[in-house]
Formats: structure tokens, C-alpha cells, sequence
């Protein structure tokens, strides 16, 4: 069997891993955008409407045209 090895890190290491960390903790920033966010859809939309009505429906609605 092989040994184990130990994988902690030194204080040294360690420390210089933290600061590492600190450091490039203030690199980053994150801010709100300046301007809103535009979206600019390019949307046409076109609806057609067909009806039949059979011959005894439209006569009805002729004869009685207050119905609707």
C-alpha cells in the first residue's frame, strides 16, 4: 500500500491563497446598467376572420335583423 500523503496547506500557502482571494475579491463590480434594456421586437401580426352561415341562418338574420 502507498502512504498518504498530507494535503493541507501550509500557513504560508494558506495565507497567500487568502490574499490572492482578497485581492481579486476587488476586482470585480457589479452595477445596474446606466440606460434601460431595450428590446425591439419586430412583431406584424395579421388575423382574417372567415364565417359561412348556412342559407336558413341568413335568411333568419335578414328577416330579423335586431337579433344581434
Amino acid at each position: 500500500m502507498r502512504p498518504v500523503k498530507n494535503t493541507t496547506l501550509h500557513p504560508i500557502s494558506r495565507a497567500a491563497a487568502i490574499g490572492a482571494a482578497m485581492l481579486a475579491g476587488g476586482c470585480i463590480n457589479v452595477d445596474a446598467p446606466d440606460k434601460p434594456i431595450v428590446i425591439n421586437l419586430n412583431i406584424n401580426i395579421t388575423q382574417e376572420v372567415v364565417y359561412r352561415l348556412d342559407g336558413e341562418a341568413k335568411s333568419l338574420i335578414q328577416q330579423n335583423p335586431g337579433i344581434f
